[in-house]
C-alpha cells in the first residue's frame, strides 16, 4: 500500500527556498500549472471518512505537455507528519474521467488552479506551490519521516509550522470565511 508522507509549510516567499535548493545542488524537475478537481458523494461520505478523490490536470511549462491523474487519498494516519494511503491512476482524457466519476455518483465539489515547481533533493520531492487566495507553500514528500524532516531542516524550514490540512480544506475554509460561492478558483 503506497503511503504519502509529507511536510507542508506556508512560507512568505518561494525565492529563498528555490535559491537554497539550487545552492545545495537539487535537481530541477519542472514547472506546471495544475487544475485540481475534487469529487465527493452528495452526502459528503468521502469528506466524512477523511478521504479524497481528485482529478489533476497538469500542464508542463513551457512545453505544454499534459498529464491527467486520478488520485484517491485514504484517511490520515497518526504521526507528526501528514501520512495517508495514496493510489494514483493516469488517464488519457480528463473529460472522460470526469464523465466516469460522475456516472458513478461523484459530484464536483471544488476546482482550483495551482502553480507548482518540482525539485528532487535528499531522496525527497520538494514542491514549491502557489495557490489563489492562500499564498505560497513548500511540500516535502518522501518515503519516511526521517528523510522528510532532514530535508526540511537542510532547507532551513524547521521554524515554519507544519500544515496538516489539505489545500482543498484550506481553500474551502477561506471561501466560506470570505462568503465566496465560487467553486472554480483560478489565478486572475
Amino acid at each position: 500500500m503506497p503511503v504519502e508522507i509529507e511536510a507542508k509549510m506556508k512560507v512568505e516567499r518561494l525565492d529563498p527556498v528555490r535559491d537554497r535548493l539550487k545552492a545545495l545542488g537539487a535537481t530541477f524537475d519542472g514547472d506546471a500549472l495544475e487544475t485540481n478537481v475534487f469529487f465527493d458523494t452528495e452526502d459528503r461520505a468521502l469528506l466524512a471518512g477523511d478521504r479524497g478523490l481528485r482529478l489533476r490536470v497538469a500542464k508542463a511549462v513551457p512545453s505544454g505537455e499534459m498529464s491527467n491523474t486520478i488520485t484517491y487519498k485514504g484517511p490520515r494516519l497518526h504521526g507528526p507528519l501528514k501520512s495517508r494511503d495514496e493510489r494514483e491512476l493516469d488517464v488519457a482524457n480528463p473529460e472522460d474521467a470526469v464523465n466516469l466519476l460522475e456516472s458513478l455518483g461523484y459530484l464536483r465539489v471544488l476546482s482550483f488552479e495551482k502553480r507548482r515547481q518540482s525539485w528532487v533533493f535528499g531522496g525527497c520531492k520538494v514542491e514549491l506551490d502557489e495557490l489563489p487566495h492562500l499564498g505560497v507553500f513548500v511540500e516535502i514528500e518522501g518515503t519516511n519521516e526521517t528523510s522528510v524532516m532532514k530535508v526540511r531542516e537542510t532547507l532551513q524550514l524547521s521554524d515554519r509550522p507544519l500544515v496538516k490540512a489539505s489545500y482543498i480544506a484550506l481553500l474551502m475554509t477561506y471561501l466560506q470565511d470570505h462568503h465566496i460561492k465560487e467553486r472554480l478558483v483560478k489565478f486572475t
